[in-house]
């Protein structure tokens, strides 16, 4: 019988793959805002029982707006705004890849929070990372591409990804020690939050009965909120943190010949050595980055 440590890498990838082919699935089927309010609050629900069946301690006051805060930046902004970008035409596959440049976000910023030096390989790999995202983004940009987006839609991809960056940097301290289950279910409650108020500001609650969009958010929720996120805690205490940071780079890629196969989406000759490029620069500054207080590395988002 074959072992689910020995499966379990190849079925994760291919489940998290599915997090923003999902999303250019149902966008035009809802508002994305409504979308995201509902698969979070669903999600946290689920995740709130099994936390309960599972005996797992709740956190407390401070720990709690923590949770909330980390979540509301890593799943609330970012989904948000990887949502919006995607339904205003982002290719599916460019904002997978958008979003696995977080590490390379999370590098600046912790370098400029601990205050040292970057190494020289690490300034090469955030050069290459940089360079490989201009080359992705800049065909679509100037409309030399299959797809074209503006330059507002790629500045929110980006601002979306910044804040998963943050939200990563926020629970990788003190909220890494909570349960899984609590945590992942505080945290979507604090992504709900803030779908719910761009909802209500955006005045939008468009709900069509498509099969395509019951679906999508069964999955979402049950697939990915659920159990590819509990699936990766576990492969990061039997693999380890390393060989999970390289799987995680295989899911822009994967991401990309789904939505070929399922949306018709091309990438031009240019926009597939970015995507190559871009994954070099994340090996390359990963591999000295800081760590956090308690000895923890930045490991690529749950946000999916």
């Amino acid at each position: 019988m074959v072992k689910l440590s020995t499966i379990a890498p190849a079925l994760f990838v291919l489940i998290w793959s599915t997090g923003l082919v999902v999303a250019r699935a149902v966008v035009p089927h809802v508002s994305t805002e409504m979308f995201l309010f509902v698969r979070m609050s669903s999600s946290a629900a689920l995740l709130a029982v099994l936390a309960f069946r599972g005996g797992e301690q709740w956190p407390r006051r401070s720990q709690l707006k923590m949770h909330l805060l980390a979540g509301a930046m890593l799943h609330g902004v970012y989904l948000s705004a990887a949502y919006w970008a995607i339904a205003h035409g982002m290719p599916a596959g460019v904002m997978s890849l958008l979003g696995s440049m977080q590490p390379l976000v999370s590098v600046i910023a912790l370098f400029m929070i601990n205050g040292d030096r970057p190494a020289s390989w690490t300034v090469v790999g955030l050069g290459a990372g940089i360079a490989g995202v201009a080359l992705v983004l800049f065909p679509a940009l100037a409309g030399t591409g299959h797809q074209q987006i503006t330059v507002w839609t790629a500045f929110i991809a980006i601002l979306g990804v910044t804040g998963m960056s943050v939200g990563t940097i926020l629970q990788r301290g003190r909220l890494a020690k909570d349960g899984v289950r609590v945590s992942a279910s505080v945290q979507n409650a604090g992504g709900a939050l803030v779908a719910v108020v761009g909802m209500l500001a955006g005045g939008s609650y468009e709900w069509t009965e498509s099969p395509t969009l019951w679906f999508g958010l069964l999955w979402s929720v049950l697939g990915l909120s659920v159990s590819a996120t509990l699936l990766l805690v576990w492969m990061v205490r039997v693999h380890g943190v390393t060989k999970m940071s390289a799987l995680l780079l295989a899911v822009p890629g994967l991401a990309a010949i789904e939505a070929w196969l399922l949306f018709g989406e091309r990438l031009t000759v240019v926009q597939i050595a970015g995507f190559a490029l871009a994954s070099v620069g994340v090996v390359l500054a990963r591999s000295t980055v800081p760590r956090l207080a308690g000895g923890h590395r930045p490991c690529q988002s749950e946000a999916g």
